[in-house]
């Protein structure tokens, strides 16, 4: 081992010496902090590792370790590191806070040996494409689709690495009528925006009513097996109980704020033929449920009804004196100068009568630098392909 020409055995061991650096860092000074990272710090790191890499590329001669970092050997262990602990991340449940376990297994997004292995891929990475570029420049010959992958690689990994320190994930809570242009991160943490969102009004669409039979002891479902066959014949989206005795309850239609849904329901045993019939109610913030009971085990009832589609209607004013009027749906955000506005939640206290919507509001100025990255990935796979099927040198 260490014998010049070096293998693959050399590349491993690089990188279990990497991994092993990572926990001590872990272990010493804890997780990396990405904040200490952000804008200029992310853009001078940047400049440092280009550097580095031309350093690197210019001493390959002079310097065994810097050819080897350019052979397929060094990048086959590279990127079997990087690829174990990808799957590690992918297996293991991440933690949106700070990690469950010493070594960073739980947060690999700030573990130090995940951090390394990656840094070390991209560095292989960035000597090669500066290599194939060089040929290039020079009008030597080259893979133009290898070429392309490498650099679009590179700038991936990079961007995507250092630009996380830019990313802000923010959580904004605003109110019918009041516009709002604070948010919070996910420690509470109060930031100003440039931008202000009015709420103009909350809707939701919701699943059809259900009636389901429930064991009067546990509360639970009894299942499709049950006795008990149930016919709702009357329903109302928005209704208001009428008590009419102790045990007797209708509803009427009541079109205002807190108002249930209410379906009459009559019920038939398939043993015994035994009928009950009567409403039930899922409820709301300003009326109780209401079942129907059916026998000393059984009862019918309304489940809460689960939103099928929720949507905010919003103004948004920018700090540059523009005024946008929009929806924002689940799944379909705004992008306004920079920033993506997702619908994420309401008061569920309030259901369907929520006054509140909650918003989640992520910037990543880095993005775009990522996605040309990947740009560049597709486009060497697909002059690769044309490269094999119709034998040119692309």
């Amino acid at each position: 081992m260490w014998e010049k020409p070096w293998t693959i055995k050399e590349g491993m061991t690089i990188g279990a010496g990497l991994v092993a650096t990572g926990v001590l860092l872990q272990l010493s000074i804890g997780p990396i902090d990405w904040t200490l990272f952000a804008f200029p710090v992310n853009i001078i790191i940047l400049v440092v590792l280009l550097l580095a890499v031309y350093v690197a590329y210019a001493l390959r001669k002079k310097a065994y370790v810097m050819a080897y970092m350019m052979t397929g050997k060094a990048a086959i262990a590279a990127l079997a590191y990087a690829s174990v602990l990808t799957v590690v991340m992918g297996l293991l449940p991440q933690s949106a806070g700070e990690a469950d376990d010493a070594i960073g297994l739980t947060h690999m997004l700030s573990s130090w040996s995940f951090v390394l292995v990656y840094l070390w891929t991209a560095f292989i990475v960035g000597m090669v494409g500066l290599h194939q570029t060089l040929l290039l420049a020079r009008g030597k010959k080259t893979s133009l689709s290898a070429l392309l992958s490498h650099l679009g690689l590179f700038i991936a990994l990079v961007c995507s690495t250092l630009g996380s320190s830019d990313m802000q994930r923010l959580k904004m809570t605003v109110k019918t009528g009041k516009p709002e242009w604070r948010a919070q991160d996910d420690k509470g943490r109060i930031t100003e925006l440039p931008l202000a969102i009015e709420l103009h009004d909350f809707a939701i669409e919701e699943y059809p009513m259900k009636a389901v039979v429930i064991d009067n002891t546990t509360g639970k479902p009894v299942g499709d097996d049950n006795e008990w066959q149930l016919t709702m014949t009357r329903q109302m989206d928005h209704a208001a109980p009428n008590i009419i005795d102790s045990v007797t309850v209708d509803y009427v239609e009541w079109p205002s704020v807190g108002a249930a849904s209410a379906a009459y329901v009559k019920a038939i045993n398939r043993r015994s033929n035994e009928r009950r019939e009567g409403w039930i109610s899922c409820g709301s913030f300003a009326f109780a449920y209401h079942g129907l009971k059916l026998d000393s085990l059984h009862s019918a009832v309304m489940p809460e009804r689960e939103p099928k589609r929720f949507s905010s209607a919003v103004s948004i004013y920018t700090k540059s004196g523009k005024k946008f009027n929009d929806t924002i749906l689940v799944n379909k955000p705004l992008d306004i100068e920079g920033w993506k506005i997702y619908q994420l939640s309401y008061d569920e206290t309030l259901g369907r009568w929520s006054d509140v919507s909650i918003l989640e509001l992520v910037s990543d100025p880095w993005l775009p630098a990522v996605y040309s990255g990947i740009g560049l990935m597709l486009a060497g796979a697909v002059l690769m392909f044309m490269k094999k099927k119709k034998g040119n040198i692309l």
